[in-house]
């Protein structure tokens, strides 16, 4: 197993900690990060692109002109799709990029963003954050005697002082262990954790 730093807040180790090779220590699959980040980026698309059909533009209830005898192509209004201001033809509709990606994929993946910040040496535990009254300047001295710039902080649950103490910190990004995953781990610089969390990520990838 490896084993890393225990911090404090001021960067005073207090300990060590195990983690487990099985999770932190796993062979590394670019292809296989790249297929989840692309899966998730899909799933978070809004999709709201939308055109008007000929039967949604407003207008055009009146045929333009007769049907014969004009020596012109007939038409029976004037928002057809071929008319400039009519409506379009297959155009796009709001709609979901998601699709599904199995478990074991999802699972394996995760591990090996994990692996990838232990790898780096860019993965930090602190055995806590005080609980106490919300300062963004408190947050930012931990940053500083860290060297941190961009990291994602997972926190075991609800955790309101170290939320709302980063919350005006726009190159930090607070989860909760639940809400881990491949894309946020890969596009900050470093993973903070809180040791609490260290058990739950364990169980929840567990085979």
């Amino acid at each position: 197993m490896a084993v890393v730093d225990l911090f404090n807040i001021n960067r005073e180790k207090v300990g060590e900690v195990e983690l487990k090779d099985d999770i932190f220590d796993v062979l590394l699959d670019p292809c296989l990060l790249h297929e989840v980040v692309t899966w998730q980026l899909a799933c978070r698309r809004k999709g709201a692109a939308s055109t008007k059909t000929r039967g949604e533009v407003a207008g055009g209830g009146r045929k333009p002109w007769r049907q014969k005898g004009t020596g012109r192509s007939r038409a029976g209004s004037i928002r057809s799709p071929l008319w400039r201001g009519g409506g379009v033809i297959f155009g796009p509709k709001p709609r979901s990029y998601a699709y599904t990606l199995p478990k074991k994929v999802r699972r394996a993946a995760l591990k090996m963003a994990l692996t990838s910040k232990l790898a780096a040496g860019r993965l930090v535990v602190l055995d806590d954050y005080p609980q106490g009254k919300p300062r963004t300047k408190d947050f930012l001295r931990v940053l500083q005697a860290f060297e941190i710039t961009k990291a994602l902080f997972v926190i075991p649950g609800e955790h309101e002082t170290l939320k709302l103490s980063a919350r005006n910190v726009s190159s930090v990004q607070v989860l909760p262990t639940a809400g881990l995953n491949v894309y946020d781990i890969l596009r900050f610089d470093h993973l903070v954790l809180l040791s609490p969390t260290l058990p739950q990520i364990e169980e929840r990838l567990a085979p």
